[in-house]
């Protein structure tokens, strides 16, 4: 009898934990894809600047492409960059989003040797806490880019 019982609620205890919680928000649909574009999109690509779903917003990588132009601010590694994180910035508020949104960045890097110099200017356009992060290595960027983030935003109700 104790074994039975003992057996019965050792079931219902793994049934509720096994179980999903939810709340009346989490019960809500995410709404529909929102992709989201905006006059910095250069129309000829095969992208949205950011895809928003719920309250998760998926930004495109961004090259140190000059504003505007199909060229790279690059006459040195810090200043392609600047221009990465400055896209970045700009799409944000575009999208009346900020800097403090990110959650996560994903960077590729040309030349690993260029990490420190990356970071001084990553750390630039944040404050403590920074988003999670990962960075790697890649052969090649397109037009010919060192640099390359994208990153995904999080925004309270």
């Amino acid at each position: 009898m104790w074994s039975q019982l003992i057996l019965t609620g050792l079931i219902a205890s793994a049934i509720t934990l096994l179980s999903p919680i939810t709340t009346a928000e989490e019960s809500k649909p995410l709404g529909e894809i929102e992709y989201l574009t905006s006059a910095n999109t250069p129309a000829h690509l095969p992208f949205s600047e950011a895809v928003r779903v719920g309250h998760t917003v998926y930004l495109s990588g961004q090259i140190g492409l000059i504003p505007g132009t199909s060229e790279l601010a690059n006459d040195n590694f810090d200043q392609e960059a600047r221009q990465v994180m400055s896209n970045i910035k700009t799409t944000l508020e575009t999208h009346r989003m900020s800097m403090a949104d990110l959650v996560k960045c994903t960077v590729m890097l040309t030349d690993i040797k260029e990490f420190g110099r990356f970071n001084q200017v990553y750390k630039s356009f944040f404050q403590a806490p920074f988003p999670a992060r990962s960075a790697f290595v890649v052969k090649e960027l397109a037009l010919g880019a060192q640099v390359e983030v994208e990153c995904i935003a999080a925004l309270s109700q």
